[in-house]
């Protein structure tokens, strides 16, 4: 079962590279392309919620090394498996990645990112600090929200993976034009390592940003939860008892026979 993880949730971070990185490339994501800026949030948002109830059914569709912390400190998954999701997503990742290079390259495609969709810190004008508090922030309400989505104490229904992917749309429309959005290692990951150049050098603030705001985001719900209990399990109302037809029927003729006979005495 283990193996079925994690190959789901390597295509599942194959495919969030692949679409969501592709669209960018294709249409570009600055601040001032308006169109392709939305385009871009809305192709990493909708493949969230496709992934959802499909990955999702396997390995809970983290698709993201951030998302996986976030439920590893919320006692959620064991060590192991954290570090088998982590591994797979980055391998899905390189391998969405890979493949869009190769399709732009046959193609001779202009990359409008010029970077394979890489994460880097030319919007805030090459500031380490505001680049990393960019992506605290967005990775912890990102995860916080799914923490709240998928928490066993509420009952949510089946709109966790809409509620989930608008989210990822929401941080995305805010953080574009600042740092291309990343609130995922892997996602940065894979693109950042075929890129080269500076996608290498920044990349480590797209990995230790979102690590940190998804732990801050799962302390504090852990601490929020803690004073709540656990629900109680339904229990069904116990089946009203009934004669069987066969025996009230036998005992209703047996009481009008005995009332026959005390007739004729």
């Amino acid at each position: 079962m283990a193996t079925k993880k994690y190959v789901a949730e390597c295509v599942g971070t194959f495919v969030l590279v692949l679409l969501g990185c592709g669209t960018a490339m294709l249409v570009g994501c600055d601040a001032a392309n308006g169109g392709g800026y939305i385009l871009t949030a809305l192709a990493f948002g909708l493949v969230i919620v496709g992934m959802a109830y499909c990955v999702g059914n396997i390995s809970g569709c983290h698709i993201n090394p951030a998302v996986s912390l976030g439920v590893l400190i919320s006692g959620g998954m064991s060590g192991i498996d954290f570090i088998g999701y982590v591994i797979s997503q980055c391998i899905g990742a390189t391998l969405g990645a890979a493949v869009l290079k190769g399709i732009f390259a046959m193609g001779n495609i202009e990359d409008k990112t010029g970077g394979l969709g890489s994460n880097g810190l030319a919007g805030v004008n090459g500031s380490i600090g505001a680049g990393l508090l960019v992506e605290i922030l967005l990775t912890f309400i990102f995860v916080l929200t799914i923490l709240g989505v998928t928490s066993k104490k509420f009952k949510h229904g089946s709109f966790g993976g809409l509620i989930i992917g608008l989210t990822l749309t929401l941080v995305h429309i805010f953080g574009i034009g600042l740092t291309g959005t990343s609130v995922n290692p892997a996602r940065s990951f894979g693109p950042a390592i075929l890129a080269g150049g500076d996608a290498i050098i920044d990349l480590w603030v797209f990995i230790v940003g979102p690590l940190i705001g998804a732990a801050l985001a799962a302390f504090l719900y852990k601490w929020w939860e803690s004073s709540i209990p656990e629900p109680k399990p339904e229990v069904a109302a116990p089946a009203a008892k009934v004669a069987p037809a066969a025996h009230a029927v036998s005992g209703n003729n047996t009481k009008s026979g005995n009332n026959k006979k005390k007739k004729r005495k």
